[in-house]
């Protein structure tokens, strides 16, 4: 049997019931092929490991052979830094504020259920929730994609709840969508096509009623540079690459814009150990430089690590507001499924 990347969306009391269900398979002699980026996972649940890097394998081990952190530089041939850590502090000034937003699903059913939050410059708050709760309702009306029943968006202080999602861009807001396939790439398009998507308005890359293609190809190679994008160069098509490099393209699109608040859905799904930490390490440096960051992720590490409040989203509604210091992946599991109901101050 053939497991891959199997606990992505489940909390860990979730997690530890799939083990108990594998173990009990290979104790009546199955064969278990399990491929995870989730280390302490492939940890628990393997007899043996093999670790594949740039389509080579480079090591064979047993769990008692190496730790979480010696495996992982297996994976990238080099020490890795953590999603924890800052080295500024949060700012004062709040760039998005979502204030009492509910949106109404099929048959009138509230889908976003007077949800609100600040987040002030310099600061990332951490959504947590297993998916189907309403975070991908909350951040298509955030992005002004739906319109809400009741409910404001603010942007760096302006009011942009009627506006379209082309004005909430020009404004100062950012996305890295859920899906980088279905929301974020033209994956038959060259990558410098696809660095332009939703910066086509920018100046830079206009040349009267045209593209600048030149100005856009210049832009498109800088990205890939400084954000580590491995191709032999920008006019290869999207599909062409893997899906690390894939993401770092995006993201690097997204923060290329300079702007004042990023929506960071699952920035790290899918994508290896190293790609994990350079996606890490710029949204770490993003948010230093003063962007505000709403992140959704279904990797309870990076939430902790990277997050300075966490929200819990169950239902709909926001189901618990926590700090990173008192949240564990056990308690937000516990309140991602509802385990726990506690009415959000």
């Amino acid at each position: 049997m053939l497991f891959r990347s199997p606990t992505a969306v489940l909390v860990p009391q979730e997690v530890d019931e799939l083990f108990s269900n594998l173990h009990r398979l290979v104790t009546d002699g199955a064969t278990i092929i399990f491929i995870s980026h989730k280390l302490d996972e492939v940890l628990t649940v393997s007899d043996d490991i093999t670790v594949i890097r740039s389509g080579t394998t480079v090591a064979q081990v047993t769990p008692h052979e190496v730790t979480r952190k010696q495996l992982a530089e297996l994976m990238v041939g080099s020490e890795l830094p953590s999603p924890h850590g800052r080295a500024s502090e949060v700012g004062s000034e709040v760039l998005l504020s979502v204030t009492d937003l509910s949106v109404a699903g099929p048959g009138g059913k509230a889908v976003i259920d007077h949800v609100e939050f600040a987040i002030h410059a310099g600061e990332v708050l951490g959504v947590a929730g297993v998916e189907g709760n309403g975070q991908f309702e909350l951040c298509e009306a955030i992005l002004g994609q739906v319109a809400p029943s009741a409910g404001t968006v603010h942007i760096g202080g302006a009011d942009v709840s009627g506006t379209s999602p082309h004005e909430r861009l020009i404004n100062g807001l950012s996305y890295i969508p859920f899906d980088r396939h279905r929301e974020g790439l033209l994956l038959d398009a060259p990558l410098w096509e696809n660095t332009l998507l939703g910066r086509d308005a920018d100046p830079q890359f206009q040349r009267g009623p045209f593209v600048d293609a030149a100005a856009t190809r210049a832009d498109a190679r800088s990205i890939i540079e400084q954000f580590d994008v491995r191709t032999p160069s920008e006019v290869v098509p999207a599909y062409a690459l893997s899906g690390g490099n894939q993401q770092k393209l995006l993201v690097g699109r997204e923060l290329s814009s300079n702007p004042k608040v990023l929506i960071a859905a699952h920035p790290t799904r899918g994508v290896d150990i190293g790609a994990q930490a350079a996606i890490w390490d710029r949204l770490r440096t993003a948010r230093d430089q003063g962007l505000a960051v709403l992140l959704i992720s279904a990797d309870l590490e990076e939430l902790i690590g990277l997050s300075d409040n966490i929200v819990v989203m169950f239902d709909g509604h926001i189901n618990a507001r926590l700090t990173p210091a008192e949240a564990t992946p056990e308690l937000l599991g516990t309140y991602m499924t509802g385990g726990i109901q506690e009415k959000a101050s």
